[in-house]
């Protein structure tokens, strides 16, 4: 699902206020970061979506946290994954979840100014990059382009 016209996202100014109808009975979430508080504030954002009937997130600390859920037959709608990780990176994670043929669409979260890096994010196969933080605002930009691209 990757897209090759990656959008960056650093304020909610993209984002439309108006609801596209969205009609999936469960959004499934996974949020990719090595800081647990950050893990916490990802997941209690998109827990309080109201775009979908049920959001079910999950959680996952590093690269082989998030590659063993996909092994163990997990399946996600959108994963935000941590740019800045120890050990292997989030493009570098990416590229082993498009490897493992994970379509989900992949979003990259970062507190840095990632802009020189574009091309080689855009070659790991994010859909998105946005910049912390997140705000409910880009999170349902997320489900609503999600929901658009079905």
């Amino acid at each position: 699902m990757a897209s090759p016209s990656m959008r960056w996202i650093d304020d909610g100014c993209n984002v439309d206020g108006g609801n596209p109808g969205l009609t999936r009975e469960k959004l499934f979430v996974l949020v990719v970061a090595d800081d647990a508080l950050v893990r916490k504030v990802h997941e209690k954002l998109v827990s309080k979506l109201k775009v979908a009937k049920q959001v079910q997130t999950q959680t996952a600390a590093n690269r082989k946290e998030a590659l063993d859920l996909h092994l163990s037959g997990s399946s996600f709608d959108i994963i935000l994954m941590d740019m800045q990780m120890p050990i292997m990176d989030g493009p570098e994670a990416t590229k082993e979840l498009r490897a493992m043929g994970v379509e989900s669409m992949i979003v990259g979260v970062t507190s840095v100014d990632a802009t020189a890096d574009k091309e080689a994010i855009v070659e790991a196969g994010l859909d998105e990059c946005l910049a912390k933080p997140l705000t409910a605002e880009k999170i349902k930009y997320l489900v609503e382009t999600l929901e658009r691209n079905k």
